[in-house]
């Protein structure tokens, strides 16, 4: 979709994705190696009382699904930021599912224009645990 297609507003589902509790585990002994993603009588010790999963991890989860829905497809140029906020532990077994809207439009010339996205996560309560806004750089019809 075109910048110029965009609209504030606008939303959509992303499918729900279950956490699994061996890829937990491989995601957090590659890139987030400590002890309450990956030691499971440590994370008994603590408030959570089992291992949580890595947040970035939590988040592409719902990412990889919310490609299948894309705004941008082949009108992305690139991203240019993004922030997430934590709000909730997600863990093993959760269900993820997703909710995107376009949060914020700014043309920038006759090429393109920023598109802010922001997608909140919820687990299988209806509890947020998880907001992202990211900035997207998208070509405008020409």
């Amino acid at each position: 979709m075109y910048f110029d297609e965009l609209e504030l507003g606008m939303e959509r589902d992303i499918a729900p994705v279950t956490m699994d509790k061996d890829k937990m585990i491989a995601f957090a002994r590659e890139y987030d190696d400590i002890p309450l993603h990956t030691d499971e009588e440590y994370a008994k010790s603590t408030p959570f009382g089992q291992i949580i999963a890595p947040g970035v991890m939590s988040f592409m989860a719902v990412w990889a699904n919310y490609l299948k829905v894309d705004y941008f497809c082949d009108e992305l140029i690139a991203g240019k930021a993004t922030k997430m906020e934590w709000y909730k532990p997600v863990f093993a077994g959760d269900v993820l599912t997703g909710k995107a809207r376009i949060t914020k439009l700014v043309k920038r010339n006759e090429r393109n224009g920023l598109a802010e996205m922001t997608i909140d996560i919820y687990n299988q309560n209806g509890d947020l645990v998880i907001t992202d806004i990211t900035e997207t750089v998208v070509k405008c019809k020409q």
